[in-house]
């Protein structure tokens, strides 16, 4: 049996909120295998950015252990590339900069590197584009080829195509797909979407919220690419659909409980 490159045992994560402390998280256990590309999904407040978070080390006041690579995760590093939901490009740099953020072009591995990424990303010829020249998708892009710079251990993206027309988000998804087949990075991908969901993932993590817990986890044995409309796509996304109908009956039980 592989070793996974992320473990997760049992994860705890409060908030204090005024004089109340809030169960955000509760006893997560996840493993994640090298090259896996996992999707998380739940309700809203069930959870999933805050562990996102926790895995890039940018929360580190938490109960458990969360390990990259047999080391516990202490803070952000190179490591671990972040996408936040929008790009967050500067808007004073070209794609290329963008991409090179604070390491310079002059070097000839930083170039070479640039150039492989925005090949990959399927930039060429936006080279020397201004962010407010590119289209969301394209922003995105170069998001994800920045993230990628430093050959990180995993790549974790937090609902990047969520502000995207449904168009641009499934060319988004095919162009996220044609990397991971590429550079089989790790990647854990948190989306609300169902289609988006099952398209991408290896294995999908089902979050129910308050707190939020692993309510199942769905392996997705699908190949690539995947049709939304073929029986056997339908047949997992209704698993996942009747997931999400079960936490919604249990969190209205829960609430029903308290009145």
């Amino acid at each position: 049996m592989s070793v996974p490159i992320l473990d997760i045992q049992q994860l705890d994560k409060k908030f204090i909120s005024g004089n109340k402390v809030v169960q955000a998280l509760h006893n997560i256990n996840l493993k994640v295998n090298a090259g896996e590309l996992v999707t998380v999904i739940g309700p809203s407040g069930c959870g999933k950015s805050t562990l996102l978070r926790i895995v890039a080390g940018l929360d580190t006041d938490f109960e458990g252990t969360v390990k990259l690579s047999g080391e516990n995760i202490a803070g952000p590093g190179i490591e671990k590339g972040f996408v936040f939901q929008e790009p967050r490009l500067f808007p004073w740099l070209t794609v290329e900069q963008n991409i090179a953020a604070d390491l310079s072009l002059r070097k000839p591995e930083i170039r070479e590197k640039v150039d492989e990424l925005i090949e990959l990303v399927k930039l060429q010829g936006f080279e020397k584009s201004y962010p407010k020249q590119l289209s969301g998708g394209m922003a995105q892009r170069v998001s994800i080829a920045r993230a990628l710079l430093r050959n990180p251990k995993i790549l974790l993206l937090d609902e990047p195509f969520g502000a995207l027309d449904a168009f641009t988000r499934s060319h988004m998804q095919e162009a996220l797909l044609d990397i991971w087949e590429t550079n089989k990075t790790t990647m854990i991908f948190v989306t609300h979407d169902l289609d988006e969901a099952v398209v991408l993932a290896n294995r999908i993590v089902i979050l129910r919220p308050r707190p939020g817990e692993v309510r199942r986890i769905v392996k997705i044995d699908l190949p690539f690419p995947r049709k939304k409309a073929s029986t056997s796509f339908q047949e997992l996304r209704y698993q996942v659909l009747s997931e999400f109908e079960k936490i919604e009956e249990l969190s209205f039980g829960e609430a029903g409980a308290g009145i």
